[in-house]
């Protein structure tokens, strides 16, 4: 069963995606509201695919993405942003990222994102 670790600041969102995992049959492991919380979630976690929002509070998901990559270079990252941060995007997949989905999101495309990236283990 893969691990998830589920990063966004709006705790609504969280709660969705966690369920959304939940019946895929994925295990949440773990949850953070901030980029800095996201790195030592994963430190300590190490779950096998992370969501993580673009735009929070004390350290942004492309900034937590490049400190994870770092590390852990084969982390598998999908991003998660509101419409209209192409430019993000770009930079979030040039740091590592691998994929992203665009809020609001159908919950069967992040679930085929999903089952991609963890076919890719």
């Amino acid at each position: 069963m893969a691990k998830v670790l589920i990063v966004d600041d709006a705790l609504f969102m969280r709660v969705a995606i966690s369920k959304m995992f939940t019946e895929w049959g994925y295990e949440v492991i773990g949850e953070a509201a901030n980029g800095k919380e996201a790195i030592a979630q994963y430190e300590t976690l190490q779950p096998d695919l992370v969501t993580m929002d673009v735009t929070m509070p004390v350290m942004s998901g492309i900034d937590a993405v490049k400190e994870i990559i770092k590390k852990y270079p084969n982390a598998r990252i999908i991003m998660v942003t509101a419409l209209g941060q192409q430019r993000l995007i770009r930079e979030a997949l040039e740091s590592g990222a691998k994929d992203f989905i665009t809020k609001p999101f159908e919950p069967a495309f992040l679930r085929m994102v999903a089952d991609k990236l963890m076919q890719d283990m």
